[in-house]
C-alpha cells in the first residue's frame, strides 16, 4: 500500500519499546549561558513535561467547567447569553487567524531551527521583530473591528432578535481587545515552550478561568440581571490581560528581544509567510463554530447555547490529553524536522497517536453512555432546566462520535507545521469547513440541534483520514496497521468499559436518586468503575500504553 510502512513482529516490538521509552526520551532545550556562537544544550525528559502540562491543562479544564457551571446557572440557554456566545466567537476567530495559536505554530519551528543551527542572536531578533509588527498591525485591526462592529456583527446573529443583535454588537466591542493581548501571550508562550518551559505556560488558562469566575461572581451580586452578561465579557478581557502579565517575568534571560519592524531580518518574512496558511487552518476551526451557530440559530434560540455547553464538555478530555501531548511533542518534532530526521518524526507521531487514542476513546465512550446524567450534574441548576439538559445532552452524544479523531488530528496538524508545510493542513481544514457546512445544511432540519454536532463528528473522521494519508506520504510512511490496531484495542476495551459503566450508574442512581448529592455519588461511582474497567480491559489486550500512563504518573512525583 502506498505510504504504508509494513508492520512485522519486529515493528510491533519496536512500537511497544517506543511507547515505553517516549516519556524518557530526551528533548534538547537551549540554555543561554551568556556564551555567543555555540549554544549549550540542556536535556529535559518529555514525559515529565507532558505530565506537568497535562496536569495544569486538566486543572484549567476543571476551572473552565466551574466557569461554565456558574454561567449556566446565571444565564441558562435563553436570552442574552446567546448574544454573548456569538460575540465571543467572532473575536475568537480573528484571534485564531492572526494571534496566539497561529503565531505559536508559525514561530516555534523557525525559532527552533535557528536555535538548532547555533543562531540564537538571530532567533532573538526574529522574536523582537514579530512583537513589533504584531503590536502595530493587530492594534490597528482591533480598533477597526471595534468601530465597524455595528456593521458586520449582526450578520453573525441572523437568527436572533433585533435586541439580541444589538447586544451582540455591544459585547463584541468590549471583547475585541483580546486579539492583541492573546497575540502577545502567544509569542511569549512559543518562546517559553521552545525552551522547554511548559509548566508556566500550562498554568496560563487556569489563571484565565479563575479571573473570569471572580468577575462572574462580582457581576452576580453587583449588577442587575440585564447587565450581568457584560460582567462576563469584562471578565474575558481581564483574564486575557492577566495571562500576559503572568508570563512577562518568565521571559527574563530569554532575550534580549529588540523591537523592530523586521527590516534586515529575513526570517521574519518566513514566519509571516508560514503564518498565512497556519492562520487559515486554525481560523477555519472557529469559522466552523460560527457556521454552526448560524444553523443553530435557525433551529431555535436555545440551540446556540445548548450546543456551546455540550462543546465545553466535549473539549474537556481533549484539552487534558491531546492538547497536552501535541503541545509538548510540537517543539521536539520541530527539532527532528530541522535535522531532517524523518524516522524520528515518524516514531514520535506514531507514539503520540496511540497515546491520544488510549486516552480519548474511553473518554468519548464514557460521555456517550452517560451524556444526560453528566450534563445534568454539571449544568442543571438555576436557569438551566430539564429541557436545557435534554437538548444539551443530545448534542453532547453527537459530539462524542468524533472526539478521538478530532484530538488525534491536532497532532497531525502540528506535525505539518513542524515540517514547515502548513498549506497541506490548511487545505484539509478548508475541505472540512465545506463538508461541515454541507452537513449542517443536511442535518439541521431532520435532526434539529443534534444534527449540527453530528456533522462536526463525521467531518472529524474524514479529515483525520485525509491528514493521515498525506502525512504518511510526506514522511516516508506511517505504520498504519499498528496505529489502527492500537485504536481497535482501545475501542474494544472502551466498549466493555461503557457497558459496565452504564450498568453501575443505573444501579447506583436507582439507589441514591437524583438529588445533587445522589448525582455526585452515582457519577463518582460510575467514574471509578469506568477507570478500573478500562484499565482491566487494556491489560487484557496487552496495550503498551499502560506503561506510558505509569511513567506519566511517576513523572509527577
Amino acid at each position: 500500500m502506498t505510504g504504508e510502512t509494513p508492520t512485522t513482529k519486529d515493528d510491533d516490538a519496536r512500537i511497544r519499546d517506543l511507547t515505553d521509552d517516549i516519556p524518557m526520551a530526551r528533548e534538547t532545550v537551549s540554555a543561554d549561558e551568556g556564551v555567543r556562537g555555540e549554544i549549550p544544550l540542556v536535556e529535559r525528559p518529555t514525559g515529565r513535561s507532558t505530565a506537568i502540562f497535562a496536569t495544569w491543562t486538566g486543572l484549567s479544564r476543571v476551572a473552565g467547567l466551574a466557569r461554565e457551571i456558574l454561567a449556566a446557572a446565571m444565564f441558562g440557554t435563553q436570552g442574552n447569553i446567546n448574544a454573548f456566545v456569538i460575540a465571543f466567537n467572532v473575536p475568537n476567530i480573528v484571534r485564531s487567524l492572526v494571534a496566539d495559536s497561529a503565531l505559536s505554530a508559525a514561530l516555534i519551528p523557525i525559532y527552533t531551527q535557528l536555535i538548532e543551527g547555533g543562531r540564537k542572536k538571530e532567533a532573538d531578533r526574529v522574536v523582537g521583530a514579530v512583537v513589533g509588527l504584531v503590536v502595530m498591525v493587530l492594534g490597528a485591526i482591533t480598533l477597526l473591528a471595534i468601530v465597524l462592529a455595528p456593521i458586520f456583527m449582526p450578520w453573525f446573529a441572523l437568527g436572533l432578535s433585533p435586541e439580541l443583535k444589538a447586544e451582540t454588537v455591544r459585547l463584541s466591542q468590549v471583547m475585541f481587545p483580546i486579539i492583541l493581548l492573546l497575540a502577545l501571550t502567544g509569542i511569549m508562550a512559543a518562546v517559553l515552550q521552545a525552551n522547554g518551559e511548559f509548566g508556566v505556560t500550562g498554568f496560563v488558562p487556569v489563571l484565565w478561568n479563575v479571573v473570569i469566575i471572580v468577575c462572574l461572581g462580582i457581576a452576580d451580586v453587583a449588577l442587575p440581571a440585564s447587565e450581568r452578561v457584560m460582567g462576563y465579557a469584562v471578565g474575558i478581557v481581564l483574564g486575557t490581560l492577566a495571562q500576559l502579565l503572568w508570563l512577562l517575568p518568565y521571559m527574563r534571560g530569554k532575550g534580549p528581544f529588540k523591537f523592530s519592524l523586521g527590516r534586515g531580518v529575513p526570517e521574519v518574512r518566513k514566519v509571516f509567510l508560514m503564518m498565512l496558511p497556519v492562520s487559515l487552518g486554525l481560523g477555519l476551526i472557529n469559522i466552523n463554530a460560527s457556521v454552526d451557530n448560524v444553523f443553530a440559530g435557525l433551529v431555535s434560540t436555545d440551540a446556540v447555547s445548548s450546543i456551546d455547553k455540550a462543546f465545553r464538555l466535549y473539549v474537556l478530555p481533549q484539552g487534558v490529553f491531546s492538547v497536552a501531548i501535541s503541545t509538548v511533542l510540537f517543539p521536539a518534532i520541530s527539532r527532528m524536522a530541522a535535522r531532517n530526521d524523518m524516522a524520528g518524526v515518524r516514531d514520535m507521531v506514531t507514539s503520540g497517536l496511540r497515546q491520544i487514542f488510549f486516552m480519548l476513546v474511553p473518554a468519548s465512550i464514557f460521555l456517550m453512555v452517560l451524556a444526560e446524567p453528566a450534563t445534568r450534574l454539571v449544568y442543571q441548576r438555576g436557569a438551566f432546566n430539564g429541557a436545557s439538559t435534554h437538548l444539551t445532552s443530545q448534542a453532547l452524544f453527537m459530539f462524542t462520535l468524533g472526539l478521538a479523531f478530532n484530538g488525534a488530528s491536532l497532532l497531525l496538524i502540528r506535525t505539518f507545521f513542524s515540517l514547515q508545510e502548513p498549506w497541506i493542513a490548511t487545505k484539509v481544514a478548508l475541505l472540512g469547513l465545506g463538508l461541515n457546512a454541507l452537513g449542517d445544511l443536511a442535518f439541521y432540519q431532520p435532526f434539529g440541534a443534534p444534527g449540527i454536532p453530528l456533522s462536526t463528528s463525521l467531518v472529524s473522521v474524514v479529515t483525520f483520514g485525509v491528514l493521515m494519508l498525506l502525512l504518511s506520504r510526506r514522511i516516508g510512511g506511517l505504520p498504519r496497521r499498528a496505529i489502527t490496531r492500537g485504536f481497535l484495542q482501545c475501542l474494544l476495551a472502551g466498549v466493555v468499559m461503557g457497558a459496565f459503566t452504564w450498568a453501575v450508574w443505573r444501579v447506583t442512581n436507582a439507589i441514591v436518586g437524583n438529588s445533587l448529592l445522589g448525582q455526585l455519588i452515582s457519577m463518582g461511582v460510575a467514574t471509578v468503575a469506568a477507570g478500573l474497567a478500562y484499565l482491566a480491559g487494556a491489560q487484557a489486550v496487552e496495550m503498551p500504553e499502560l506503561s506510558k500512563l505509569t511513567r506519566l504518573v511517576r513523572a509527577l512525583r
